[in-house]
Parts: C-alpha cells; sequence; structure tokens
C-alpha cells in the first residue's frame, strides 16, 4: 500500500489531465478556425490572363503635355493614416492634426486613407476625396480605392494566388474611379509573374522599401500593363520626422478638389519624389529644408525625343526601359534628353540627387492615338470555368474536412 497515491495527489494528476485537455482542445480549435477562415475567405475565379505584349503603335504618350501651362504645381501625399473612431487605430492624431502637421511642409493636398473606412476631411467638405485603403490580409495586398461610395469589405486572408488578386482588383473596379496598387515591395507574394499578370488599376505605388529601383514597376509596363506613379509616405506616426514628408508628389492641377485631382491622377501630368529626413529629428531644418527641394522646371516630348530639366544639378539622370533597361545615363547634369527608338516600347526618367533626393517621372509609352487616349488598355483576362470550379469545390471539401474535424476532435474529444 506504499504506493497509493494520496487523495491530494491524485485530484491534482487529474486536475492537470483537465487542464491539458483543455489547452489541447483550445490550441486546435484555434488552428482549424484559423484554416476555416483561410479557405472560406479565398472563394475566387481562376482567371486565364492574356499573353504579355509590350506597348506598340505609331505614337508616344506624353503624360506631361499640359505641363508647359501657368498652374502651379501643387504637392501631395494621397496614403495617409488617422485616428478613426473606435478601439482599433493605426495612427494616434486625428484627422485634424495630421493635416497640420503636412502643411507646415508646404503640402497642398492630403488625403485619408484610412483601412477599410471612409474619412472625412476635418475643416472643409469642398476638399473631401472618399478615399481608403482596402485589405487586411496577412499578406499586406493592399489598394487605395478612389471615388467609391461605400467600402467594400470583402477580402482574402491568404491572396496566394494571381486570380483572387485580380478578383479583388476587378471588383473594387466596378465601385470606384480608379485604384492604386499600394507598396508592392513590402507585400509578401509580390512575384515578376503576378505583375505581369495584373491589370485594372491605375497608378502604381512607388518607392515603397528601402530600394530606388521600382523594379515591380517595369515588371509590369514591359508586360503592357499601363500605368502611373505615386510616392506616398503611408503614413502613420505624424510626430516621427522619419516617417512624414519623406516621400510625395507633385502634381499640375488647377486645385485640391477631388474632380481636379481625379483628372490630373488620370492624365499623369505628376511626378513622384523621395525626400530624405533632414535634420534626422531637427524639425526646424527639416520644415526649411522641404521649402527647397529640387523640381522638375521642364518635361515633356519633342518629336520622338523625351526630355526633362530640373532645378538644380542632379548626381545621375537614368532613362529606364523595357525589362528594366537602362536606356541612358547623365551624370552631373540637370538637364537630360533620350530619343526613343522604334524598338523602345517605353521609358521613364529618374533623377538621383546628391543630398538623398530622388524624382520618379511616368513613363512615355508607345501606343496607336487613333484607337486611345493613353496606353492603358483594359484588363482582357477571362474566367476559367472548369478551374474555377474546380478551385472552389476544393475549398468546399477542405472546409468540410475542417468542420467534421473540429466535430471529432474538440466537441466529442
Amino acid at each position: 500500500m506504499g504506493n497509493a497515491l494520496h487523495p491530494n495527489e491524485r485530484t491534482l494528476i487529474y486536475m492537470l489531465r483537465k487542464i491539458s485537455v483543455a489547452l489541447g482542445k483550445t490550441i486546435v480549435s484555434l488552428i482549424l478556425i484559423a484554416l476555416l477562415a483561410i479557405f472560406v475567405t479565398s472563394v475566387s475565379p481562376v482567371y486565364d490572363f492574356s499573353e504579355a505584349k509590350p506597348f506598340s503603335g505609331p505614337d508616344i504618350f506624353n503624360p506631361y503635355w499640359g505641363g508647359e501651362s501657368d498652374i502651379c504645381w501643387k504637392r501631395a501625399n494621397f496614403h495617409t493614416h488617422t485616428r478613426v473612431k473606435g478601439i482599433l487605430n493605426e495612427c494616434e492624431y486625428w484627422p485634424a492634426e495630421t493635416d497640420e502637421a503636412y502643411r507646415k511642409f508646404g503640402y497642398d493636398i492630403v488625403t485619408f486613407s484610412n483601412h477599410n473606412e471612409l474619412t472625412l476631411h476635418p475643416y472643409d467638405s469642398l476638399l473631401q476625396v472618399n478615399v481608403y485603403e482596402h485589405g487586411i490580409n496577412l499578406f499586406k495586398y493592399h489598394k487605395l480605392v478612389f471615388g467609391c461610395d461605400e467600402v467594400n469589405r470583402f477580402d482574402h486572408l491568404i491572396p496566394l494566388f494571381a486570380s483572387q488578386k485580380q478578383f479583388q482588383l476587378d471588383l473594387l473596379g466596378k465601385e470606384s474611379d480608379f485604384i492604386q496598387m499600394n507598396h508592392p515591395l513590402r507585400t509578401t507574394g509580390t512575384s515578376k509573374s503576378h505583375m505581369q499578370k495584373l491589370g485594372g488599376y491605375r497608378i502604381m505605388e512607388l518607392d515603397s522599401g528601402k530600394s530606388t529601383e521600382n523594379e515591380y514597376w517595369d515588371w509590369a509596363l514591359s508586360a503592357g500593363h499601363y500605368s502611373f506613379g505615386l510616392a506616398n509616405d503611408d503614413l502613420h506616426y505624424p510626430d516621427k520626422s522619419s516617417r512624414i514628408a519623406v516621400r510625395c508628389n507633385f502634381l499640375h492641377c488647377p486645385s485640391a478638389r477631388y474632380e481636379d485631382i481625379k483628372e490630373t491622377l488620370l492624365g499623369g501630368c505628376y511626378y513622384a519624389m523621395r525626400i530624405p529626413d533632414y535634420g534626422h529629428g531637427d524639425w526646424e531644418v527639416k520644415y526649411a529644408r522641404n521649402r527647397n527641394l529640387p523640381s522638375v522646371e521642364k518635361i515633356g516630348l519633342d518629336g520622338e525625343t523625351i526630355y526633362i530639366a530640373l532645378s538644380r544639378q542632379a548626381d545621375s539622370i537614368k532613362v529606364t526601359g523595357q525589362d528594366h533597361t537602362t536606356l541612358s545615363l547623365a551624370r552631373n547634369s540637370s538637364a537630360a534628353s533620350y530619343t526613343m527608338r522604334d524598338n523602345d516600347p517605353y521609358a521613364r526618367i529618374t533623377a538621383y540627387f546628391p543630398d538623398g533626393e530622388v524624382i520618379y517621372t511616368n513613363p512615355f509609352a508607345r501606343y496607336d492615338a487613333s484607337v486611345a487616349q493613353t496606353p492603358y488598355m483594359a484588363p482582357a483576362h477571362t474566367v476559367n470555368i472548369p478551374l474555377t470550379i474546380l478551385f472552389n469545390f476544393t475549398l468546399l471539401v477542405l472546409c468540410a474536412g475542417v468542420i467534421l474535424t473540429f466535430y471529432k476532435t474538440v466537441i466529442k474529444w
């Protein structure tokens, strides 16, 4: 009888077993719920994407055709987070406070693009821009949706396939004026293959990581998917000098009202810019330097020749073309030009300055002006019905399997 367990020991063992079972059920439940959420939100058509075709045609599209007028260039940031009502916030500052912070740097246009929420302009309804950042998925596949009346909350928890990403673009495109694809360099799953397939967005967010090369933009452009480029802060911390006024855009736009912004963003007469964190925490230095940025003085097309003139000398001015190829490189100059050859589908200009500023222009591209106003073409993918049925039936089977497993391992366990 010396090996008999004391009643307290038996109680302790019993309690430990109960705790282990409860903990096991909890872990299994969480895993199964996560899997079910992934499978349920993975529903999508399966598309056959059109073959990649470089830009072609007898004409060259000049996005800066109206840039010689007397309209002044307006500085803008379109990807801005603020505090919103509720407990889930990505920024501690309300729209009015964030807007005031930007005005100190000389910004003329600030739009508020909170996740899945339309934000009212804090003090002037005439400056209201209906835009929000779509996407709460784990891969950070986000889009800015402009000109919508309400938020579309459909999302894939893990947008793994190109068809899922295109399905989102198609849904959002039907409900809005236009879409910007956000921060591709920080989106898990961004690949050359996907960028060559996806279409339906009008703007690409540039300079979304440490690199200034924007090769993902060239992957899409080289496949014939024309888009303009914006560089935005993606602001969450207006009180940190390294996070605000480090990217911006200059629009040749008559006003800060949405109709003028829309026309400009869809016309292409603007350029994007990376800006150093002047002063590294010294706000007065940062304010002063932001009022004296290098700028584009002239840009355009003369026959087959694209040209740019800058307000100050750049370390280098690079012309990039098909397949991210460097077509021309001018060093220690404030001006550059490049004559497009017959086999150049497009060309875009990047200027690098000694203090770290970088200017990105929109692409000049070949097209047929008698057929279209711009090189942009609506996506021409089609639904593959057999694969769509098979894919979604597989998801249904997986969901049923998860529910059955939950019943056997959690409820009956």
